[in-house]
């Protein structure tokens, strides 16, 4: 018997995964702002391996991290691990929603570099797409906008580190399992940030709540990616990649909330140039 998906369900599956990968944004800028950012990473890749084992061990066994082109697989770890730095890095000095709003631009660069890489074409379209992301991020990051140069740069090479990051997903699915994946990607982030934190050292020590911080910003990056995971179960992607930028909606609500920080106009309208060049983007995809 084949079970067929819910499309709604799916849609829900993703607004529940960007409301808890914002509120991950906005914890992480809290926490990067007082503490290492290799030590929250540590905490965040420990919490997701851990729950990995916790799930897929039981059943799957030495499956879980058996893998067939494994250089491959550790580079997509190093890839998210340094992604991820980048990010904490640029939300300790950038809000919230303009450092979310620029690493959306990753799909138009993924489109853009799979033409190259995967021998895909672009069309003219796609060409639309990425000078209005481009354009976008040009508003948002303009001279005399307010915002810190160095995180912009750090934003926009998180960009590059995903759309690096996706390629190689987009290759190694066709011989690696999805646990496997999940696996490898823990492994290396936890390796790498744990050895990070202690060569540097001498970093300050969490306070009891901000040990309770750590763990739920942890928690939402692993339960958000299991969510998203779980929803393109249910809906195909055509219908699920234009619901990915209410990531963004979520990011300037919080980082409203929580730090009193709102785009200006032309802050504002990047963010929708952006997401336009995404669901463009999405929209070609699905044709």
């Amino acid at each position: 018997m084949t079970r067929e998906g819910t499309p709604l369900k799916g849609v829900a599956l993703v607004l529940a995964a960007t409301l808890l990968f914002a509120g991950g944004d906005t914890l992480g800028k809290h926490l990067s702002m007082l503490y290492a950012a290799t030590l929250v990473l540590a905490a965040r890749y420990l919490i997701n391996l851990v729950l990995v084992l916790a799930t897929m061990w039981p059943r799957h066994r030495s499956a879980v991290w058996q893998t067939q082109r494994t250089g491959l697989v550790l580079l997509r770890g190093l890839l998210l691990a340094a992604a991820t730095v980048t990010m904490l890095l640029a939300l300790r000095v950038m809000p919230v929603a303009e450092t979310v709003a620029i690493i959306y631009i990753t799909p138009v660069l993924l489109m853009l570099a799979a033409g190259p890489i995967l021998g895909e074409r672009v069309s003219a379209l796609g060409w639309l797409c990425a000078a209005l992301g481009f354009a976008g991020v040009l508003l948002i990051a303009r001279p005399g906008g307010g915002l810190d140069p160095w995180g912009v740069i750090l934003g926009l090479s998180n960009a590059v580190l995903g759309t690096g990051y996706h390629l190689l997903t987009r290759i190694l699915t066709r011989t690696e399992t999805t646990m496997a994946l999940l696996f490898n990607t823990a492994l290396v982030g936890s390796i790498l940030s744990v050895g990070a934190t202690l060569v540097i050292g001498g970093q300050p020590m969490p306070t009891l709540p901000d040990i309770g911080l750590i763990l739920v910003y942890g928690t939402f990056a692993t339960i958000g990616h299991l969510l998203l995971t779980s929803a393109y179960r249910e809906a195909p992607a055509s219908i699920l990649a234009p619901v990915n930028y209410m990531h963004i909606g979520f990011a300037t609500v919080l980082g409203w909330l929580v730090f009193r920080q709102l785009p200006d106009a032309p802050g504002f309208a990047g963010m929708a140039l952006i997401a336009a060049a995404g669901l463009l983007a999405a929209w070609r995809a699905s044709r």
